[in-house]
């Protein structure tokens, strides 16, 4: 899907950005120059410049010659802002210019003067921050006392300030609630501490001022003096939030970027006009320094303990192994509606036990000549078992916090795709005590460890596969089918009584035999003799006074191009949604509009989902804060499995009773088990999303 952001970034820059009436002065290109340099030259965007040079967008090269507003008619050189401070400042000055790796503190050290005067010559660093190649005006030690004085006593003389009050709204931002009102999000936490760990909806924030001790002075302040308060602070507060350079790992879009910064991605864009052109590998965006999701809010739970063991150490000495932290700090995640019940341990005082199988392979790796560092480069099964790991840790923390009495033992299951070490485990009685076992990761080594375990009626989870699993009654495949997954989005289109139409490609055989065997009372649209769509048979078949849910399988451009166009076309007289069974990359390319697919409201059913809710930046907040990563499937998987599965056993009741009451929803996962009619459970937990009218990935109702 990450066209589609990248589109919705176009599409927000076309409509909201507005040329304004400026001097227009031509430039040449330098070798190897980009646009984003030349914007920054002159402090206008990337898009200030393609639309003065349409051609521009295609590439620039050497010698080019560009028209270019500005108000100065001049490139910034990064000299401009502290010109006037050089120029007044008595005494020498120097200047110096910004090597990698450099900070204030060091350039500050090396010249011996103060943050504060270094920042009076230099106003730009309090905005912009520190960047390589800048340069900085260095004043003289009795300039930069005076500066600092007179500002001093500026603000010593400025009047006692006055109450500003907001409330909050659904979906604002610290940010957004920043910018609005002209200040910055530390001052935001510094007046109000009680949003430094969230911003609850409804809370009333104090914009400027000291926050008042009662409730009811608030009221009274905020009801006699908010509009004309609001006006002065606009006028007054014109400091900008400070921010800090951040550069776009591997694999990074524009969603998962706004939900690692909490913002929403207008105002990402919008702070990095750059982004309009697509997020690329190694691109350096400028967002808010030191702003980070909410801190976590756990309710208090009865004084009970967690314990964690590791059956087999993992040696963090050994050159031929793998460095795994056994010690974690404390991880807290706040449950949405449906999983508030879980956390309420229901005089459960009976400690449980709880049993990870995790394939580290430890012992083949020991033996293999092959360096860590090669092997965690070049293993994706291994990077997978880790993040798996990291993010059950993330849980197993967060049990520690809420004080479950549980004991969690983590063990090598030593898996390949056929073998395992499990009944050497069960041999040594190690996991008869369990009231729950996570793993293995292979379908087939989870099928068979639940076998063994059956006569103690141990459940068995399989964390990973997908594979329709064999009748075995204490087996519980935790992630849907295929078929549970198409069937999801099918159910759901029935449940709205719409009228289901299929335009499938004949390449797609599976797919015309799953709908013909298992979804009666769907018609297929006609295709043509060379195989494309008959667009004649397509319209005849939808439907004046139903929801028409045209379910469109093929990866061939040219059929999902006239799909689309009939089905936009066909929006005159009828309701239409397009919708496909699997992600489908045909739509991530530049010849599919992704406008297009939000017309139709594009809709589809996932297994995750993705969601700003709190408890999911909470958690994204924690593992950055641990791991110096954003949390891949597998390490979000990893803590929804075990947290859901921990969680269930503390309900006093069985495992198997909590899957028959409780649906329940953690970051990415929903767990909705059900038992099969042939024996065992399937979790038949999917999401089924659209793209809204509002350009948004929402969940249908």
């Amino acid at each position: 899907m990450k066209y589609y952001f990248t589109l919705f970034s176009l599409v927000f820059l076309v409509t909201c950005s507005a040329f304004s009436q400026e001097k227009v002065v031509k430039y040449k290109v330098s070798s190897g120059e980009t646009i984003n340099e030349i914007a920054q030259k002159f402090k206008v965007t990337p898009y200030d410049i393609y639309k003065l040079n349409p051609d521009a967008r295609a590439g620039i090269a050497p010698n080019t010659v560009l028209l270019v507003p500005t108000k100065a008619g001049k490139p910034d050189s990064g000299k401009t802002e502290s010109a006037a401070v050089k120029g007044n400042a008595p005494g020498k000055t120097t200047t110096h210019e910004v090597q990698p790796k450099e900070t204030l503190f060091g350039i500050e050290k090396k010249y011996g003067i103060s943050d504060e005067a270094l920042k009076v010559a230099n106003p730009f660093l309090v905005t912009n921050g520190l960047q390589i190649g800048q340069t900085l005006t260095i004043p003289s030690k009795g300039a930069a006392i005076k500066a600092g004085a007179s500002t001093t006593g500026k603000t010593a003389k400025s009047g006692p300030e006055k109450y500003v009050y907001h409330d909050v709204l659904p979906k604002e931002t610290k940010y957004s609630i920043a910018k609005e009102y002209k200040t910055t999000v530390e001052d935001l936490e510094k007046r109000n501490p009680e949003i430094v760990s969230g911003l609850p909806v409804g809370y009333r924030v104090t914009i400027k001022g000291t926050a008042p001790k009662t409730d009811t002075n608030a009221a009274v302040a905020s009801n006699t003096s908010k509009p004309a308060e609001t006006k002065k602070a606009d006028e007054a507060v014109k400091k900008g939030t400070t921010y800090m350079d951040y550069q776009v790992k591997p694999k990074e879009t524009l969603y998962s970027l706004s939900r690692t910064f909490q913002l929403t991605q207008a105002e990402l864009t919008e702070l990095n006009p750059s982004l309009a052109e697509g997020v690329k590998e190694g691109m350096v965006l400028k967002v808010p320094s030191g702003f980070l999701a909410p801190a976590p809010i756990i309710a208090q739970q009865q004084p009970q303990q967690v314990e964690k063991t590791v059956e087999k150490p993992i040696d963090n000495s050994s050159s031929g192994g793998i460095k795994i932290l056994e010690k974690v700090k404390s991880e807290t995640v706040s449950a949405d509606p449906e999983v508030v019940e879980l956390t309420k341990v229901r005089g459960q005082n009976e400690r449980k036990k709880l049993a990870l199988l995790l394939p580290f392979n430890l012992a083949k790796m020991q033996s293999d000549t092959m360096s860590s560092a090669n092997r965690i480069k070049n293993d994706k099964f291994l990077n997978m078992t880790l993040d798996f790991y990291a993010g059950a840790m993330m849980a197993i923390d967060s049990a520690k916090v809420l004080k479950l009495p549980i004991d969690v033992s983590i063990f090598d299951s030593q898996e390949t795709k056929s073998t395992s070490n499990v009944s050497t485990l069960i041999s040594q009685n190690k996991l008869q005590g369990a009231n729950a076992v996570i793993g293995p990761f292979y379908q087939g080594n989870a099928e068979s460890t639940a076998n063994s375990l059956r006569l103690y009626n141990i459940p068995v989870i399989s964390p990973l596969s997908k594979d329709t699993a064999n009748p075995i009654d204490n087996l519980y495949q935790s992630i849907p089918t295929n078929d549970v997954v198409r069937s999801a989005v099918f159910d759901y289109m029935r449940s709205k009584n719409g009228n289901i139409v299929a335009v499938v490609d004949k390449k797609k055989e599976s797919v015309i035999s799953y709908i013909k065997q298992n979804q009666k009372g769907v018609v297929f649209a006609g295709l043509s003799e060379t195989g494309g769509l008959d667009v004649a048979s397509l319209k005849s078949l939808l439907l004046p006074n139903r929801m028409n849910y045209v379910v469109m399988e093929t990866g061939n451009t040219a059929m999902v191009k006239t799909t689309i166009k009939a089905l936009l076309d066909a929006q005159k007289t009828c309701q239409v949604q397009l919708v496909i069974l699997e992600p489908n990359s045909t739509l991530d390319t530049d010849e599919i509009s992704f406008e297009s697919l939000v017309k139709l409201k594009l809709m589809y059913p996932s297994v995750t989902r993705e969601s700003n809710d709190p408890a999911v930046l909470i958690f994204e907040k924690e593992y950055r804060l641990k791991n110096k990563v954003n949390p891949n499937t597998y390490a979000t998987r990893g803590f929804d499995v075990t947290f859901d599965t921990m969680m269930r056993l503390v309900q006093g009741k069985t495992y198997q009773e909590t899957t028959d009451l409780l649906t329940t929803e953690q970051v990415d996962n929903k767990f909705q088990y059900y038992k099969k009619e042939d024996g065992g459970h399937a979790n038949k937990g999917v999401y089924i999303l659209y793209y809204d009218s509002d350009l948004t990935l929402k969940v249908a109702n």
